[in-house]
């Protein structure tokens, strides 16, 4: 073992027994990390330990200790594409102010995409929920994570229902939220935007929960062996979170 770690025998047994400090929550941070399949950097992870433990933690102390460990999330190079680029003048106030409490049906509604990733290959899931039920409103997956995707979603949904006059939907401040086909079929159909603040997801808790609950119940629960067995069993999923499943509102 010595060898191996290029140290003398005496300096390995001065600091065997010794507990590193940040080991714990090293431990709470890759759990974290792991929820989100790779994809969440130090920012988003002081958020999600503030969403699932309650827990506190500085986000330079989070920094230190992914990069002490060596995690690091894996992003996808996005093309310098005016497409990928939010358009700010689209950028809406945020009207939900983290409350999450709807006392009817088509008053608020909450939409995010998440990625669907097995080994190298993803898919992204876009999906629509009612904040009165929290019911799937409408859900769409797709290998290309574009504006077509939202769309479609936002598309799908509408068709559903008949009367959405004064409705809010809540997202981030993706590019895809502020593309001017996404604004223009909101205002045709009475629907009022509203987004997050940069930077905060907790802004969007309900979906952030959601997605979460959705990759605990299918990827960590079940032997998949490809990307299309994960979207079925994420589709199955969702008929069975409309369906049975019981729904919290916390």
């Amino acid at each position: 073992m010595c060898a191996v770690l290029e140290i003398c025998v005496r300096t390995y047994y001065k600091y065997r027994d010794i507990e590193d400090k940040d080991y714990y929550d090293y431990l709470i941070i890759k759990e974290i990390f792991d929820d989100s399949k790779g994809t969440y950097g130090y920012r988003r992870i002081t958020e999600g330990l503030l969403i699932k433990y309650g827990v506190i933690i500085n986000h330079k102390k989070v920094r230190r200790i992914m990069n002490k460990y060596y995690i690091k999330p894996n992003y996808i190079k996005k093309k310098q594409n005016q497409a990928y680029k939010i358009i700010e003048e689209n950028v809406k106030s945020n009207l939900v102010n983290r409350n999450f409490n709807a006392d009817r049906l088509n008053k608020i509604w909450c939409t995010d995409i998440t990625y669907l990733i097995f080994g190298n290959k993803r898919a992204y899931l876009s999906t629509i929920i009612d904040l009165y039920d929290r019911k799937v409103v409408a859900h769409v997956i797709c290998k290309i994570n574009n504006n077509q995707l939202v769309i479609n979603t936002l598309k799908e949904a509408l068709a559903k229902q008949k009367d959405v006059t004064g409705l809010i939907i809540h997202s981030d401040q993706g590019y895809q939220y502020t593309s001017f086909e996404y604004k223009a079929i909101c205002e045709s159909n009475g629907i009022t935007i509203s987004m997050s603040r940069k930077g905060n997801p907790l802004d969007n808790s309900p979906m952030e929960s959601f997605y979460s609950l959705l990759k605990k119940e299918t990827l960590h629960n079940n032997n998949i062996t490809s990307l299309q067995e994960y979207i079925i069993l994420v589709e199955d999923w969702l008929i069975f979170y409309n369906t049975t499943r019981l729904k919290s509102k916390k």
